[in-house]
C-alpha cells in the first residue's frame, strides 16, 4: 500500500483533513446545536421552527440540484477545480460565522434561515469540487480506502468540535475563559463563530498539498459555453446508460435519507426524548466515534468485495437501527430492559444512546462507499460534472426528504412520523441498488 501511495500521501492527507474541516459545519451548525437552537430558542413554537426548517433545506436542495451540474460541466472544460472549491468553502465559512448575530427571538428566524441556506448551498456546491478530486487522487486500487479515510476523518473532525463546543462553550462556567457571558444564548450562538473558525483553518492543507487539474487554457467565456453544451448532451444521454441512472437515484434516495437523518436528529432527540444541548453534544460525540470508525474500518471491505456489497450491508443496518429508533418508547419497545448505564440520562435516552452507536457504524461506510463507486462510473475528463449531476440526483430527490418530514411532522403533530420517511427512503434505495452492476465486478 505504501508503494501504491508513493508520493501521493501528503496530497491524501490534505484532501482528507478537508473532510475533518467541513464537517464541523455539517454536524454543529446541521445536525446538533444550531438547528436545535433555531426550533427551540429562536423560532419560539418547535415544530413550526421544524416545519420551517425543512423549508429552508428542501430551497436549498432545490438551488444546488440546479447549480452543481452546471458549474460542474464548466470546470471540467476550465480543468482546474481548486479556485471553485475555494470560492464555496470562503462563503459557507462566512456564512457560518454570520449566525453569532442570530439571537433567541422569533424576529432573527427569518435571518437565520436566509443565512443558513445560502451558506448550507454554497457548502454542499463546494462539496461537488472537493469529490471530484478523488479520482485523480488516488489509483483505481485505492479509491474505496481513501474515500473511507476521508469519511473517517470527517466524523473525527465532526467529533472533536462538538467537543470543543461542549468544552469551551456549552459546559463551562466561564465561556471561552471568561470572555462571553451567557446572555441571550451567547455561548450556543458562538459554537457557530468556532465552526467558521475550525472549517478556515483546516481546509488550508488542501489548497497547499493537494494539486489541482491542469488548466485547458479554453477562456472563461467559451468554457461556460462548451460546459454548459456538454452537459446537456450528458442528460440527455442518461437514459440510454440504464446502469449509471439507476446508481444515481438509488444512491440519492438513500443519501437523502442520511441527510433528513442529519438535518433533524438533533430535533427528533430534543423533541421527542426531551434532550437538552449538553445531552445532544454526548449523543453527536458517540455517534461520531462509530461513524468514523465504520467509515474507516468497512473502506478495507469495499476495496477487496466492492462498493455494492459494502452499500447493501450498511442500508440493511440503517433500515434495522432506524426502526428501533423509531419504536423507542412506544408500547412496542416494552419488552426492552433498562441499561442503567452511568449517566444521567432516562432509560429511553440511555436506548437512544446504545442505537445511535448502531446506526453511526452504517452511516459512514454508506456514503464513503457511494463515492468510491461514483468515482469508479464517472468518465475520465469528466469527473466533476458527474460529481455535479451526482449532487443534482441527490438533490432532485433530497428535495422530498425534509419536505416529507415537514409535511409528516404538520399533517401527525409528530417527529415520530417525519422520521418514519427516512425509513421509506433507505428501503427504496436498496432495492435499486440490488439492480445496479459495478464496474469491473459484474451484477
Amino acid at each position: 500500500m505504501a508503494h501504491v501511495l508513493e508520493g501521493r500521501r501528503r496530497a491524501v492527507a490534505g484532501w482528507c483533513l478537508y473532510d475533518w474541516a467541513m464537517s464541523a459545519f455539517n454536524t454543529v451548525i446541521g445536525t446538533f446545536v444550531f438547528s436545535v437552537y433555531f426550533t427551540k430558542g429562536v423560532a419560539g413554537d418547535p415544530d413550526g421552527g421544524s416545519a420551517d426548517w425543512a423549508l429552508m433545506l428542501g430551497l436549498s436542495g432545490l438551488a444546488i440540484a440546479i447549480l452543481s451540474p452546471m458549474l460542474g460541466a464548466i470546470a471540467d472544460k476550465g480543468g482546474r477545480v481548486k479556485p471553485w472549491l475555494g470560492a464555496f468553502t470562503a462563503a459557507a465559512v462566512l456564512g457560518a460565522a454570520l449566525l453569532w448575530f442570530v439571537r433567541p427571538d422569533p424576529s432573527y428566524a427569518l435571518l437565520a434561515l436566509v443565512i443558513v441556506g445560502v451558506a448550507s448551498t454554497a457548502f454542499e456546491l463546494a462539496n461537488v469540487f472537493y469529490n471530484a478530486l478523488l479520482p485523480s487522487l488516488a489509483p483505481q486500487s485505492h479509491l474505496g480506502r481513501v474515500s473511507g479515510w476521508g469519511w473517517g476523518v470527517g466524523y473525527i473532525g465532526g467529533l472533536l468540535s462538538l467537543m470543543a463546543c461542549l468544552l469551551l462553550l456549552l459546559q463551562s462556567d466561564t465561556p471561552l475563559f471568561g470572555l462571553l457571558d451567557t446572555a441571550e444564548s451567547a455561548p450556543v450562538r458562538a459554537t457557530s463563530v468556532l465552526v467558521a473558525v475550525w472549517y478556515g483553518l483546516f481546509a488550508l492543507p488542501l489548497f497547499f498539498w493537494v494539486p489541482d487539474r491542469k488548466p485547458t487554457g479554453v477562456p472563461l467565456a467559451a468554457t461556460v459555453r462548451a460546459g454548459l453544451s456538454t452537459l446537456v448532451e450528458t442528460v440527455r444521454a442518461l437514459p440510454r446508460h440504464a446502469n449509471m441512472l439507476r446508481f444515481l437515484v438509488a444512491s440519492a434516495l438513500w443519501r437523502d435519507g442520511i441527510n433528513t437523518i442529519t438535518a433533524f436528529g438533533g430535533i427528533y432527540a430534543g423533541i421527542v426524548f426531551g434532550m437538552v444541548e449538553a445531552q445532544l453534544i454526548l449523543f453527536a460525540i458517540l455517534i461520531n466515534v462509530s461513524a468514523g470508525l465504520g467509515a474507516i474500518g468497512f473502506a478495507w471491505l469495499d476495496d477487496r468485495m466492492g462498493a455494492k456489497p459494502t452499500l447493501i450491508i450498511s442500508l440493511l443496518g440503517l433500515i434495522a437501527s432506524s426502526v428501533m429508533l423509531l419504536i423507542i418508547g412506544t408500547p412496542a419497545w416494552d419488552w426492552a430492559p433498562d441499561l442503567n448505564l452511568p449517566l444521567d440520562f432516562t432509560p429511553d435516552q440511555q436506548w437512544l444512546l446504545m442505537l445511535g452507536l448502531m446506526l453511526g457504524c452504517f452511516f459512514g461506510p454508506a456514503q464513503a462507499a457511494a463515492r468510491s463507486m461514483m468515482a469508479r462510473l464517472a468518465p475520465a475528463g469528466m469527473e466533476t460534472e458527474f460529481f455535479g449531476i451526482y449532487a443534482l440526483t441527490g438533490r432532485a430527490v433530497g428535495i422530498l426528504g425534509p419536505l416529507l418530514y415537514g409535511a409528516a411532522v404538520t399533517l401527525f403533530a409528530s417527529q415520530r412520523a417525519g422520521m418514519m420517511t427516512v425509513v421509506v427512503l433507505f428501503i427504496l434505495g436498496l432495492l435499486l441498488l440490488l439492480r445496479v452492476r459495478e464496474p469491473g465486478r459484474g451484477a
